[in-house]
């Protein structure tokens, strides 16, 4: 099973931004814990992060035909971009939303997932260990349960 992840603006600044919210551990930290999760499950994972709703898209449509699933944390796009959700429908894949902190805890604005809406699944709150329930889910519902 190949699968895409996909992570949003400012998640290349873990370390550095807001510890209080998102922690020491850096972006280089998030993605050797992906990769040693998916080695783990027999998953192969392409890791992507960019601060650009458009080439988030792109990268999003790249996938149909080529990937199982999409693992996205769209971080502040979360909240704003339609485009995110319409290329999430688009390509049709199973995919699972994820996201570091508590978004239903914070202001008002980040309570909205626009992109979520196209996600079968959700993991939201729990750190890096999202990531990793996020792998485990599509290990085991992505081959048999179709995209909406």
């Amino acid at each position: 099973m190949k699968l895409l992840i996909l992570n949003g603006p400012n998640l290349n600044m873990l370390g550095i931004r807001e510890k209080h919210l998102y922690g020491a551990q850096t972006y280089e930290d998030l993605q050797l814990n992906i990769l040693k999760r998916a080695r783990e499950l027999g998953l192969d994972v392409d890791i992507f992060q960019s601060n650009h709703e458009g080439e988030l898209v792109d990268k999003i449509q790249s996938a149909y035909g080529e990937m199982d699933g999409i693992i996205i944390n769209p971080a502040a796009y979360t909240h704003t971009s339609v485009a995110i959700l319409d290329a999430l429908k688009a390509v049709n894949l199973p995919a699972a939303e994820v996201h570091l902190t508590d978004i239903s805890q914070r202001e008002p604005f980040r309570q909205i997932s626009y992109a979520g809406m196209a996600c079968q699944a959700h993991f939201i709150g729990l750190g890096f260990e999202g990531y990793g329930k996020a792998l485990e889910w599509m290990k085991e519902n992505a081959a048999v349960s179709p995209a909406q």
